[in-house]
């Protein structure tokens, strides 16, 4: 059934499934807070599910007032970001924006986009969980999405953007989610450095936050990645299926390879491989078949353990690994879309199907990504720290940011 009021060109099955998809990629946020939670100590647990939800929020009003604009306005300066003709939401109604999809209204594609822009930042936050003041967090956020999510989403998914017109392709956010994510967090660690805890014996508070939430995830990504597609037809059913089947390989190829190494296996090891897989497939998932989105999801799963195990014999403290799940993972899935893709699902094809001008053409886009993330998260912190300081004091890691900066415990004793 074709056309609602405002917007005759729309179908509402298409309408109706991104509408649930934006539900879906929400509730990820939530599913994010209990998966970081309950890897952290117990002191630094509800100040990390809050501060997922606080970035949500600021990220939300950001985007509305000025992110949307720089991300999907017709493209300035040569591609590099888009314009302010829809600030604050400006002309953004029920018609569609037939740019990026005569299927759906603009209203909905902004709430749809709006939840990946949200999501994005938080997945920074495991790099220093427990030793970042809140208040510079939600300056760093504001500066961060502005500066470095606004920019790479326009480049990749406006429809001016230097790197889309190039040819780079980015399914559901690879480069524009993981990547910038991963990346960053690598240089967060850098620049706050180490707790005070680091280099202790550090075991998960609540094993069963880290399996709920790695559920909550991974039905999300169902929303993330199928409902990029922006309608209800056959690309987003290959999504879906492919999606599933990398999360899969992933956490099944890390639990073997702890099994292997360690005599058994690890239930947030395997969590942690779902979500690696997760992450690699999200480039791909609506331009490769199902039998190369398992391909993915095993290398993402023996990579990423890899990069983690390396990660841990050093002297850095990205200390839920986000430059190992997310930075790998996405890096990985956007070289593997330039391998194997197919246009017979979407888009191109990739180098399998003798087209190595896309593999190359990946490569280059998840190098430039990479590089702008880094150096400007390398930057922008060390200015905002110039303002006021990043680190929470040795005493205040001691206590928890639980206590310090919400004067709430995650678990009170029982009343008598």
């Amino acid at each position: 059934m074709t056309g609602i009021l405002g917007c005759p060109t729309c179908d509402t099955g298409a309408v109706a499934w991104v509408i649930a998809a934006t539900a879906l990629v929400m509730i990820m946020t939530p599913g994010l807070g209990f998966f970081y939670g309950g890897l952290v100590r117990r002191k630094n647990l509800v100040s990390t599910i809050v501060q997922c939800m606080a970035i949500f929020a600021v990220v939300s009003l950001a985007w509305a007032l000025w992110g949307y604009t720089m991300a999907f306005g017709p493209s300035v300066w040569g591609g590099f970001i888009g314009n302010f003709q829809f600030f604050g939401l400006n002309g953004v109604g029920t018609a569609a924006n037939t740019t990026y999809s005569s299927l759906i209204p603009a209203l909905l594609f902004f709430a749809f986009q709006l939840k990946f822009a949200a999501i994005t930042p938080a997945l920074i936050i495991g790099a220093f969980a427990g030793r970042i003041r809140f208040k510079a967090l939600l300056i760093f956020i504001l500066a961060w999405v502005t500066f470095i999510y606004f920019p790479v989403a326009h480049w990749i998914w406006g429809g001016g953007g230097w790197l889309h017109v190039l040819g780079a392709e980015d399914f559901a956010g690879g480069m524009v989610v993981h990547t910038t994510a991963g990346v960053s967090a690598l240089a967060a660690a850098l620049v706050i450095g180490r707790g005070v805890d680091f280099g202790k014996e550090s075991r998960p508070n609540n094993v069963p936050y880290v399996i709920l939430g790695t559920a909550i995830l991974w039905f999300g990504w169902f929303g993330f990645n199928a409902g990029s597609a922006l309608a209800a037809d056959g690309v987003a059913v290959n999504a879906l299926v492919t999606t599933n089947l990398a999360a899969a390989a992933a956490g099944v190829s890390w639990m073997l390879i702890d099994w292997f190494r360690k005599g058994k296996p690890s239930a947030v090891g395997m969590c942690v491989g779902f979500v690696c897989g997760l992450a690699a497939v999200t480039p791909a998932a609506g331009f490769v078949g199902p039998a190369l989105a398992m391909v993915i999801g095993v290398v993402a799963g023996v990579g990423c353990n890899f990069v983690a195990n390396w990660r841990a014999r050093t002297k850095l403290d990205d200390s839920l690994d986000v430059f190992a799940c997310h930075g790998v993972g996405g890096m990985w899935g956007t070289v593997a879309t330039g391998l194997f893709a197919s246009a017979a699902i979407s888009g191109s094809n990739g180098l399998i199907y003798g087209n190595p001008h896309f593999a190359l053409v990946q490569m280059f886009a998840v190098a430039v990504v990479a590089t702008f993330s880094f150096v400007g998260t390398f930057v922008l912190l060390h200015v905002i720290n110039f303002f006021t300081p990043l680190r929470a004091s040795a005493e205040e890691e001691k206590a928890g940011l639980d206590e310090v900066h919400f004067g709430e415990e995650a678990y009170y004793p029982a009343s008598e």
